[in-house]
């Protein structure tokens, strides 16, 4: 049943990376495992700090986790090199009607990529959802 609900909710979203019915976005999936994402952000703020935090949604659902991967998935390095990441922890409480009685915490993820020795923080929150991009100095795989 579960598949014929998904196979059902991406019939209905558009050729854009996203759709927003009423307050809910949906994104769309390039796989099981990884959004489709169609845009880089401007933003240079947008996913590396705490107050422009990424919203992949989720919790209802049951798969926050899950979009957060999802969304880590679909990225990749400044020329297109493959990237790691792994969860930091939870940070950051953020007003959500999404959350526990109003509050929900970010998740962040130190992300790196062949090549470098940089790693750069992303914050990420699966209780609410957005339009996603990728961030700047990111490029979509």
């Amino acid at each position: 049943m579960k598949k014929l609900v998904l196979i059902g909710m991406l019939g209905l979203v558009s050729c854009s990376s996203s759709k927003k019915t009423g307050s809910v976005i949906e994104n769309r999936l390039a796989n099981n495992n990884t959004f489709l994402l169609t845009e880089i952000s401007t933003d240079t703020t947008y996913d590396y700090t705490k107050e422009n935090h990424i919203k992949v949604g989720g919790v209802k659902t049951m798969e926050g986790p899950l979009n957060e991967r999802r969304f880590l998935n679909a990225l990749a390095g400044p020329n297109g090199e493959a990237i790691t990441y792994h969860r930091e922890g939870s940070c950051c409480a953020i007003k959500s009607e999404n959350g526990f009685n109003g509050i929900a915490l970010l998740d962040i993820y130190s992300v790196t990529w062949e090549g470098t020795t940089d790693t750069v923080s992303l914050y990420i929150n699966m209780y609410d959802a957005d339009e996603l991009k990728a961030p700047v100095g990111f490029t979509i795989r």
